[in-house]
């Protein structure tokens, strides 16, 4: 985690991915939440408050993170109240840590400037059209997240005073060598294993399931068993790529274009140059004697590259007889490209000529003049740009007749649809991770499922779900999830209580059985006994796959077998089966001396998580945190 924010956290990619951040809020379609007010903040921290506001931003930016994670399975996982129970704990676990971040922050002086933050808007991508900064674009993304510009402003602030923080706790950290040696010892450590497994499916045969059971269970766990809620809807899509244009662009204005912008179409010269770098970081005079001398062997019928090669501390250019490659204006020391720049024959060189590196003689080894690209070479690019400035501006101004409408005429898409000469759609009955495209993303479906398309039939506003591309959609009709019928589940419902009671019997067999082994037993009499399989795993590892995720988990907790005997365990697995476990050597790794780079950069990495999350544990413990009791957000949908 802490690595990748340090990494992150410094120019452009920080800018990057403080870009990130804002577009899935923007994307968040948090209108249900913000317009909310609230008596109580969610929690506060040494006396500063947390909001309701705050914490529906960061809610629904991990709802849109876990719907991308989890797919068509989220609705499923959403269902169950506990689960998002804590997803909603976890989120003010994280507000009330980046408090104290903010905090600590501020008694360490640390500050990011105004002209920072404008610098990291205007380069953030999701503010931009067509590679350049739009205030529009600006305003009406920070607009969505119910961001004022100076409320915007101090929140990047904190965003990017909170990455200031983090790289310097992960740029200061760092592990001895006896650590990570250590550190390496138990991670290539493996242990010599036997064990058993008891088989719930092999139990199945003794337990059954009565049909008063599986009411029961469907009585008490009706959450369990919802059907998704479905919605058909009425969109209209507007796209600039599918506008169609009145007046088509004519030659003449591509002409115009052209004439206008030919500065743009202009290709400056170019230079291939080598040459002879003799430095003078030591003696001066001698380094230019040296050159001077250089300069009369190539008057004298010296071969220029057999030279460089020879005598050029320039090493990396003398090894390729002197070649710098191309070079424009402006990007050599002033004296080199004057020098260069003069040259007018292939195969000329300079005079000795003086630079702040040392002395050089300079050939012209290849030369393309400058030129302008014809307007026949570029007439259908140009009117393909033209046609597509129309186009969009065309859309912005179809946008903006869409959105108007949509809003004065709330019950119908018709006449929003007409506006802009576009087709109304429609979908059937469609559950929330099943809607077509353009409809399929959060964004989009955050705002189908609120109460006021859901309840108040109304026109959504108009959605971006791509630059250009946007939509407006209506519910017309809404079907709430409903429990299924107990027939319906029944099978589902009887196959978990059997594999429940099976789990129960294997348990308590395991049980029994170890007891058989604490008390003298060997594993193989045990399995002789009960007509089970002992298997052995030697030189089991950490990271091994082999043997259940549970075994292995608990081989490396036990302890070291003694000279009285093994070290042994009952083992609960994750698939509801039961084990008996055996330890029966520990083998310790050899490490040499000599680390490997990247083992060490992992297991720094580590140490600076363990670290940082010590960190944040102690602003805890010394913090006054308060989380009302009475807390409690319910979801829109």
């Amino acid at each position: 985690m802490l690595e990748k924010i340090r990494e992150g956290s410094q120019g452009l990619a920080a800018k990057i991915v403080l870009g990130a951040v804002i577009l899935s809020f923007a994307l968040a379609g948090i209108g249900g939440y913000l317009g909310r007010t609230t008596e109580q903040p969610v929690a506060e921290v040494n006396g500063i408050e947390i909001s309701q506001l705050d914490f529906a931003r960061a809610f629904e930016n991990e709802r849109s993170r876990l719907e991308q994670q989890f797919g068509e399975y989220f609705e499923q996982i959403a269902s169950d109240p506990a689960y998002m129970a804590q997803i909603r704990e976890g989120v003010v676990d994280r507000l009330v840590q980046q408090e104290l971040q903010n905090q600590l922050a501020l008694e360490l002086g640390l500050r990011v400037s105004d002209e920072q933050i404008k610098q990291a808007i205007f380069e953030m991508p999701y503010f931009q059209i067509g590679g350049q900064f739009s205030n529009d674009r600006y305003l009406q993304l920070i607009r969505q997240m119910n961001f004022q510009p100076d409320d915007f402003r101090e929140y990047l602030r904190a965003e990017m005073t909170r990455n200031q923080l983090v790289s310097a706790i992960a740029g200061s950290d760092f592990a001895l060598d006896g650590e990570i040696k250590h550190t390496l010892v138990l991670q290539q450590q493996t242990r010599d294993v036997d064990y058993l497994v008891l088989d719930k499916e092999k139990l199945k045969e003794q337990v059954s399931v009565s049909e008063s059971e599986v009411k029961d269970y469907y009585d008490l766990n009706q959450d369990q068993f919802m059907s998704a809620e479905q919605v058909a809807l009425n969109y209209i899509e507007l796209k600039a790529s599918d506008v169609e244009l009145l007046d088509p662009v004519t030659d003449e204005q591509v002409r115009a274009y052209y004439d206008e912008n030919q500065a743009q179409y202009l290709e400056e010269e170019r230079r291939r140059v080598s040459h002879i770098l003799v430095e003078s970081t030591e003696d001066a005079e001698a380094a230019k004697a040296k050159a001077q001398d250089l300069y009369a062997q190539l008057q004298g019928g010296a071969d220029f590259a057999e030279l460089a090669q020879t005598h050029s501390d320039d090493v990396a250019s003398g090894e390729l007889g002197g070649d710098l490659d191309w070079i424009e204006r402006e990007m050599m020391e002033p004296e080199f490209e004057a020098a260069a720049f003069a040259l007018t024959n292939i195969g000329d060189y300079s005079e000795v000529v003086e630079s702040e590196f040392g002395f050089h003689i300079i050939q012209l080894t290849d030369l393309q003049a400058q030129e302008v690209k014809s307007f026949e070479e570029l007439a259908a690019e140009l009117r393909a740009e033209l046609e597509q400035n129309a186009k969009i501006d065309a859309f912005y101004g179809k946008q903006e007749d869409v959105r108007e409408l949509a809003f004065e005429v709330a019950d119908t898409l018709d006449d929003a649809a007409a506006v802009a000469n576009l087709e109304v759609k429609r979908t059937e009955l469609v559950a929330r991770n099943l809607l077509p495209a353009p409809l399929n993303s959060p964004e989009v479906s955050r705002v189908i499922f609120t109460p006021e398309l859901l309840e108040d039939g109304v026109n959504s506003e108009v959605i971006e779900v791509a630059p250009e591309h946007v939509v407006v959609v209506r519910v017309v009709e809404h079907k709430p999830a409903a429990v299924k019928p107990l027939e319906e589940v029944t099978a589902q419902i009887t196959t978990r209580l059997e594999n429940d009671k099976a789990s129960e019997l294997a348990k308590d067999k395991a049980q029994e059985l170890f007891a058989q082994l604490e008390g003298g037993k060997t594993l193989a009499e045990i399995a002789a006994a009960e007509s089970l399989e002992v298997k052995s795993e030697a030189a089991l590892a950490r990271q091994s796959y082999a043997v259940s995720p549970a075994l292995v988990s608990k081989a490396f907790k036990m302890a070291h077998p003694t000279e009285e005997g093994t070290s042994k365990a009952m083992v609960e697995l994750n698939n509801g089966d039961s084990a008996l476990l055996v330890v029966k050597a520990v083998n310790l790794a050899n490490v040499t001396d000599e680390l490997e780079p990247q083992q060490k950069q992992s297991i720094t990495r580590t140490q600076v998580n363990k670290n940082y999350l010590a960190l944040l544990g102690a602003l805890e413990g010394t913090a006054e945190i308060v989380k009302p009791s009475t807390f409690e957000v319910t979801e829109e949908n």
